[in-house]
């Protein structure tokens, strides 16, 4: 069967809130670790343990930069006949999931994403490596996506 070449996917991106609540995360890991490297090297009369806290502080940076980068790649998009889910920095991994494919879509939110009123919409096929999670989604628009992708699936279900 013959099919008319697709249109590019317009894909949407992830709440700007799902920034946040990352560096929400990085802020919490790293200000301890920040503080206890600065205690230690008060402890020890500075010197070379000035390093301890320049180095805490160089890789809170990093990892601020490194989940820029992630914010900034992950994005989905909806087309006629399946879910395409793109994520990754430096390995880039693009998802295409069938909508008669799919099994069930969680939406879960942690404490971190309810504190933003984040979710995460998971989606399971019968397939381990074809399931696809897209986070960081406002929790109405989660909500939304997941009642969409149900009804869409149950319809190309019931269409074999």
């Amino acid at each position: 069967m013959l099919r008319e070449p697709r249109a590019p996917a317009e894909f949407r991106r992830v709440s700007p809130r799902f920034w946040m609540a990352r560096q929400t995360v990085i802020a919490l890991v790293f200000a301890p670790l920040l503080g206890g490297a600065l205690a230690v090297m008060a402890a020890l009369g500075g010197g070379g343990w000035v390093l301890l806290p320049a180095g805490v502080a160089a890789l809170a940076v990093l990892q601020w930069v490194i989940e820029l980068g992630r914010y900034r790649t992950w994005g989905y998009a909806e087309r006629e006949d399946d879910l395409i889910v793109r994520r990754g920095l430096m390995f880039r991994r693009v998802s295409v999931v069938p909508y008669g494919r799919m099994q069930l879509i969680d939406v879960t939110a942690g404490p971190v994403d309810r504190a933003f009123g984040l979710a995460t919409v998971q989606l399971h096929t019968a397939a381990a490596a074809t399931d696809a999670r897209i986070p960081g989604l406002l929790r109405a628009d989660a909500d939304l996506l997941r009642d969409r992708l149900a009804a869409v699936g149950e319809a190309e279900a019931t269409g074999l």
